[in-house]
């Protein structure tokens, strides 16, 4: 009887042992896994010539990494009306962002971000991102920073219903579907190019035209991926523009559409900018 009381008495203790130690810790906090910081959204802006399912590898990466993300519809108009849109997207988020841009969307990135307190990084994917004043055309000048093949026969016009256009058309640029791949996505897998080149949403001329308003990347830290192949932006007009900008750069063999052969890249570069800013 003596030994099945200490064994008793044993088992209590240690029982109490377990309790003591299960209340200290929720009331210091060391009984439970110490609780992830919650991650910022991330909104992805879609350039010219794409559409929001440019982003799906990216997006489901970053899903994967516990990211809230939106890839909202760019209307391709025009960097003042495609930053509103953009802005309102901005608006209704409670809690940080990073705001990440391709091509065309850089330039809208750069506008919507300028008044917008919850943006905490810029990320920018083979991107433009204009000075004030800037138009989007002049940082692609093929005299500086020769190399762009979006030029005609590759860039196609036509005529488009709009809105906000004279009579309500306009005049849009789009890339010619035969020359998509070449131009656009030459490190991309032929059939998904022939899907992206399908998918593609026009711009609107007057984007490139009009000029850019004050720039984001003044008030806000920004990375920069940057695709050594690229031949719609230029490498040596993105360096130009990375380094007006004081972007982080990372170079990376590949072509515009990086976001899509590239997915991780892209994932990496939203890790880094989040890890970096508060």
């Amino acid at each position: 009887m003596a030994i099945r009381r200490a064994s008793n008495s044993s088992i209590r203790r240690v029982l109490l042992l377990v309790v003591l130690t299960m209340a200290l810790g929720t009331t210091f906090g060391i009984g439970e896994a110490a609780a992830a910081p919650a991650k910022p959204t991330v909104v992805l802006v879609h350039g010219a010539f794409a559409d929001a399912s440019s982003w799906d590898g990216v997006a489901a990466q970053l899903r994967a990494q516990g990211y809230p993300v939106l890839t909202p519809d760019n209307p391709l108009r025009g960097p003042s009306n495609d930053a509103a849109v953009i802005k309102r997207v901005l608006d209704g988020i409670s809690g940080p962002v990073v705001l990440v841009g391709h091509s065309y969307g850089g330039e809208v990135i750069t506008n919507a971000a300028r008044n917008t307190p919850n943006v905490k990084a810029l990320v920018y994917v083979s991107a433009i991102a204009p000075a004030q004043g800037e138009p989007g055309q002049l940082t692609i000048d093929p005299i500086r920073y020769p190399g762009s093949e979006l030029l005609p026969p590759v860039l196609l016009p036509k005529i488009v219903d709009d809105p906000q256009g004279p009579a309500g058309k306009n005049l849009d640029v789009y890339i010619a579907p035969d020359r998509f791949r070449e131009a656009f996505a030459a490190d991309v897998p032929a059939d998904k190019a022939a899907e992206m080149a399908a998918r593609q949403k026009s711009l609107a001329l007057a984007a490139n035209l009009e000029p850019s308003g004050p720039p984001a990347y003044e008030n806000h830290p920004s990375w920069w991926l940057l695709p050594t192949e690229d031949k719609a932006v230029p490498p040596s007009a993105q360096r130009a523009m990375a380094a007006r900008a004081h972007s982080k750069v990372t170079e990376i063999a590949g072509s515009h559409a990086i976001l899509v052969s590239h997915p991780e890249a892209v994932t990496a570069l939203v890790d880094a900018a989040d890890a970096a800013t508060p």
